[in-house]
């Protein structure tokens, strides 16, 4: 199995899943070439381990509601350690985090978004250390896809929160610095969904590839110190989008203090 190589990869055996695969390509893939971009290499294995992704997140959050609504509603952990344990820790953590970022009334507002895309890069990440499997974060469909929710989101609550006076603040302070603040507004909140998918890109396409190196190499024990950096490197990198999340928002719905 190559560096590109998954378990997916024998779905291609079948003919049936040829067929998707051509009619996807089709409907999908770009026939033309830049020297950015290159031949395009249409592939749907991103999207089945998204699925995978998906599938445990939704179990895990299944097994933290089945313990709220246990007869004591929750408040005895269990014994050993388990993905109900585990989900219960990090949601506390990342509420935790939200609400020291972001203030009570925001954390409850926004936290369901916030968590939502906690669990997607940080799962979406660390997948792609299990041998076998890619993450879906190494390519920049999937990373730009986040990026635009948080963009437009951010607009949509400062929209909610202000009404149409939340386009003030891109004229900047006075109506004499609106030909000059307008462009470098627009330019810095049109660079943000660039920078959020770009360096989430940038930084699992390069831890993976540092595993995958050593791991080719010498398989046994050498590759282990590596893994242990991709696991921290994967962590940072949830933290680093979902702050910027907060940020953005923040900013979106706070209001000035006269």
């Amino acid at each position: 199995m190559g560096e590109h190589g998954t378990w997916f990869d024998y779905l291609n055996r079948f003919s049936w899943w040829q067929t998707i695969n051509e009619k996807a390509e089709h409907a999908f893939g770009r026939g033309w070439k830049a020297m950015a971009f290159q031949e395009s290499h249409f592939t749907l294995t991103p999207v089945l381990v998204a699925l995978v992704v998906l599938a445990f997140v939704v179990y895990g959050g299944l097994k933290f509601r089945a313990g709220l609504a246990s007869a004591d509603g929750g408040l005895v952990p269990p014994r050993k350690m388990n993905l109900r344990n585990f989900f219960e820790v990090m949601t506390e953590s990342v509420y935790g985090m939200v609400e020291g970022a972001m203030g009570e009334k925001n954390a409850r507002r926004f936290f369901p978004l916030v968590a939502t895309l906690w669990c997607w890069v940080l799962f979406g990440n660390l997948i792609g250390l299990v041998p076998g499997f890619v993450s879906p974060n190494d390519t920049l469909k999937t990373n730009l896809a986040l990026a635009l929710v948080v963009f437009f989101a951010t607009h949509i609550y400062g929209v909610k929160e202000h009404g149409l006076a939340y386009f003030k603040h891109f004229l900047g302070p006075s109506l004499a610095l609106a030909p000059l603040m307008l462009p470098i507004e627009l330019v810095s909140h049109l660079a943000r969904p660039v920078s959020l998918s770009l360096r989430l890109m940038g930084n699992m396409i390069a831890d993976h590839k540092v595993v995958f190196s050593f791991f080719a190499l010498v398989p046994l024990l050498v590759p282990l110190p590596f893994m242990i950096l991709g696991l921290l490197i994967c962590l940072v990198q949830a933290i680093v989008f979902c702050t910027l999340t907060m940020v953005y928002l923040s900013m979106a719905v706070e209001h000035e203090e006269h």
